[in-house]
């Protein structure tokens, strides 16, 4: 028996969850943009409370390990290093996008007739994304693709492809036609895939160094400055 506490920061959406062995305890959901660093304390706490479980019981933390927004990678992270410290616990970081994927295959009827393509929006016509198999196996590396009517043509000649996430959208504009090609709405980075997919880590104990972890950014933030008048 091993309790994972679980944070998925990388988008909009901050959630935790508290899993027992891979089975969910406890959730919390909050949407609201750029408010993460003065929520997910509270909602750690909460999701533990909830569970009647007391935070030192805990073996293990679990992170979304990106890609997606820089700064909310760098709140979960943060957030996920300074619990394993206070804790003495280890840290398991779990790729955002193939947790998404995992919420949509172990819902999908006859999931290895598709192939399965989480998207994250970056910028412009551009978005954070990879293609799995019903496996979880990565047909295409996780990479910023600035997308084209020509994106994964080549892959949809020969099986469908679901398409998700908030960067489906832009496919969806490109792509609309295509025989092969499916979208599926309200799939969002959550905390319950992250344990979900924790749980199977812990048991191989594949643990960060907690030292030097650092969140898959994938892109370097881009910072502004107001221009002189």
């Amino acid at each position: 028996m091993a309790y994972l506490l679980s944070l998925e920061t990388s988008s909009s959406v901050c959630s935790v969850a508290l899993h027992k062995s891979g089975q969910l305890l406890s959730y919390a959901e909050l949407q609201m943009e750029k408010s993460h660093s003065s929520h997910i304390t509270v909602m750690v706490q909460q999701v533990v409370g909830n569970a009647g479980v007391e935070l030192n019981e805990v073996a293990a933390v679990a992170v979304s390990g990106g890609p997606g927004s820089y700064t909310g990678l760098r709140i979960g992270s943060g957030t996920a290093k300074g619990l394993c410290y206070a804790l003495d616990k280890p840290l398991i970081a779990v790729d955002t996008l193939t947790a998404m994927a995992q919420q949509v295959v172990s819902s999908t009827p006859g999931p290895e007739r598709f192939l399965f393509c989480p998207m994250l929006d970056a910028r412009r016509a551009e978005v954070y994304t990879c293609l799995l198999t019903h496996a979880l196996e990565k047909k295409l590396e996780v990479a910023p693709v600035i997308l084209s009517a020509e994106t994964f043509a080549a892959e949809m000649q020969d099986q469908p492809i679901a398409f998700f996430g908030n960067g489906s959208e832009k496919a969806k504009e490109l792509l609309a036609t295509h025989p092969n090609a499916f979208y599926l709405e309200n799939v969002k980075p959550t905390a319950r895939a992250i344990g979900e997919l924790a749980w199977q880590k812990y048991q191989k104990q594949e643990f960060e160094d907690v030292a030097y972890y650092e969140p898959f950014y994938l892109k370097e933030v881009y910072i502004t400055t107001p221009s002189g008048k």
